[in-house]
């Protein structure tokens, strides 16, 4: 993760250097702070649906809600941080009878129901160095970061084995509220309406490790599904109103 985000920092640190002397008859970036809304889609293990796989989250498509800003330091170079909110759904009932059939046949099992309460929602605070190209009255923002992806709740889910019988075994995978570093990088188009305001269409991505799941219950280690840690990946495409000073 640090490499990759040291390698998209170069990258902006290059082009701001190659364009300084161009930039000077230029007009200079503004800062800004900005609302933005849109879709967030997970990807990678957090959108896939698979039993076997561990680290897969049956996150959903969902909104996503959040401030940004640009603090320009020298001409059009500058550090742009974003705030926002996110919502990936829940567990549906196709999701839960997946996990039900594949914990029964992992567990050689009678039977095997599965609940799921929660949603799947999370903060992310997002910082790092930002490049902008302006060209009449619009400006295209090329930003690098890494932050903290902070988990406000994850799908909790109660396994229960057997429970037409009377040596019923239960197994809980409990609600995270864990947070975990992450690095991305945006792209962001915004067009002026004036001196003061603009607006704008962004596109974001932003990668985690994973948050820690915890379990209660039986240790199942090396036998069925037993996730213990949970990978983050959202793109984000968003609209936004922007405030310049």
């Amino acid at each position: 993760m640090k490499k990759n985000f040291t390698i998209l920092s170069a990258v902006l640190i290059t082009l701001f250097s190659l364009n300084v002397k161009a930039q000077d008859d230029n007009p200079q970036a503004k800062s800004y702070l900005g609302l933005l809304g849109g879709l967030s889609v997970p990807v990678s293990n957090f959108g896939q649906s698979n039993y076997s796989n561990n680290s897969a989250g049956f996150a959903k498509k969902g909104g996503t809600l959040g401030l940004d800003a640009g603090i320009y330091l020298h001409k059009n170079f500058g550090i742009g941080i974003t705030f926002s909110y996110q919502d990936q759904g829940e567990l549906n009932a196709a999701d839960v009878q997946n996990l039900a059939n594949g914990y029964n046949t992992s567990f050689v099992k009678n039977e095997t129901n599965v609940t799921a309460v929660n949603r799947y929602q999370n903060v992310n605070l997002m910082a790092g160095p930002q490049y902008s190209f302006l060209y009449k009255r619009f400006t295209l923002d090329i930003r690098a970061s890494a932050g903290i992806v902070k988990s406000i709740s994850t799908p909790s889910l109660g396994v229960v084995f057997n429970n037409t019988s009377n040596s019923s075994t239960y197994l809980n995978q409990l609600s995270s509220g864990g947070n975990a570093l992450a690095y991305g990088g945006s792209a962001g188009l915004r067009f002026s309406l004036g001196d003061s305001w603009d607006i704008g269409l962004k596109c974001n991505y932003i990668n985690s490790d994973g948050i820690k799941i915890e379990n209660s219950g039986p240790t199942y280690t090396g036998v069925g599904r037993y996730q213990t840690k949970l990978p983050i990946t959202e793109i984000q495409t968003t609209l936004g109103i922007s405030l310049k000073f």
